[in-house]
């Protein structure tokens, strides 16, 4: 009996062998036959790009297919660099899926100009090209580019709000104006609103609105009440005290001119190993949901606090853990939102820029400072 299992056990693993060889072996080899080559625009053709047509097309994008052995789906990526430039970090202007053809807006092709070194209201000149990939195949290019001239506008979005920054012996920054001073997270529906969870050392601090600078400043005032010192002219306010070093909430409102300082036990809160951003924001197209998100940088200061540079498109995001979805978090306002302003399960609107981000996971806070160079 032994010997007749052992012989049916040989026999299976035989068969499975031969099948995977011949599976192998009738699998068919894509392989290229043409590549994408782009037929409108001509070459030459200049743009000058104005911030009041902002959201509309600047111009049409056309190409020939590109052709395979087999019958596939090919994805399309329009995209530009400087001219003879090598395509290494190229700027995407377009992506589509088995088709030829996409429209432009003034916007994306600002952006993109200004993130390859254009300066606004100087032409520029840069080259597009079209890649084409298939899965299971080698990814392609037009092996023509086309040369155009951009002239841009600033592409700076509008931000109409103040920041307001910690500084102090028990801050992150000392007493350096300037040092990568903590900011405030402000309301996501009420501006005048701010608000810091987070570690503070035994010590003093107050908050300025201009790095570099001491004045415009809040400091500490009698009953609750913040003490503007508007001016370098005008009075220097008290300071806030944290007498033990610990974690703690500091609010603050611009218009009531009110304050609260009070302990925060962070005794119980997670500690995450990873905190990323996600969504269609980081690639203008809903593939920036799928795969890793764009790991944040934890603070040595605070294990709680997350910063991240990044260039983001016209779209919505969120905030998630260890690269999971166990845990998530997200928003209904764009810039900036904290509970009760603007934190919720939703996406957070984004608009194309380069942008600051920072992330509070305590409470699920953020920031986003965008027009970052």
């Amino acid at each position: 009996m032994k010997k007749i299992n052992q012989f049916l056990f040989a026999f299976i693993s035989i068969l499975a062998v031969s099948c995977t060889a011949d599976d192998v072996e009738n699998k068919p080899i894509l392989s290229k036959i043409s590549t994408p080559e782009i037929t409108a625009p001509a070459t030459a053709k200049q743009y000058l790009l104005t911030e009041v047509n902002a959201d509309t097309d600047v111009d049409k994008f056309v190409w020939t297919a590109a052709q395979y052995s087999e019958s596939v789906v090919v994805q399309y990526s329009l995209v530009m660099d400087v001219s003879g430039g090598d395509f290494s970090i190229p700027q995407t202007l377009a992506t589509t899926s088995n088709v030829t053809q996409a429209a432009v807006t003034v916007k994306t092709l600002n952006q993109a100009a200004i993130e390859l070194g254009a300066l606004p209201g100087t032409p520029k000149q840069f080259d597009v090209k079209v890649m084409a990939s298939v899965s299971g195949g080698v990814p392609t290019a037009s092996a023509k580019v086309i040369t155009i001239s951009v002239n841009t506008y600033s592409g700076l979005i509008a931000y109409p709000f103040t920041d307001w920054y910690l500084v102090g012996d028990a801050t992150v920054s000392g007493w350096d104006n300037n040092n990568n001073n903590q900011p405030l997270f402000r309301g996501g529906t009420n501006p005048k609103e701010y608000r810091f969870t987070g570690y503070f050392k035994a010590g003093y601090f107050k908050t300025i609105s201009t790095l570099g600078q001491w004045a415009p400043m809040y400091g500490k005032g009698d009953n609750g009440t913040i003490v503007s010192r508007a001016k370098d002219a005008d009075p220097d306010p008290a300071s806030f005290e944290i007498t033990t070093a610990g974690y703690y909430t500091f609010t603050m409102n611009t218009e009531t001119l009110k304050y609260t300082l009070v302990a925060y036990d962070a005794s119980a809160a997670s500690s995450y190993a990873r905190i990323g951003f996600l969504g269609s924001s980081r690639t203008g197209t809903d593939a920036g949901w799928s795969g890793d998100d764009t790991a944040m940088t934890k603070s040595t200061f605070d294990g709680h606090l997350w910063t991240l540079k990044v260039t983001l498109f016209d779209g919505k995001g969120k905030f998630r853990a260890n690269n999971a979805w166990d845990k998530s978090w997200g928003g209904d306002t764009a810039f900036a939102a904290f509970p009760t302003q603007g934190t919720s399960s939703g996406d957070i609107p984004v608009a194309r820029s380069k942008y600051k981000v920072l992330f509070n996971d305590l409470d699920g806070i953020y920031m986003m400072f965008p027009n970052q160079e």
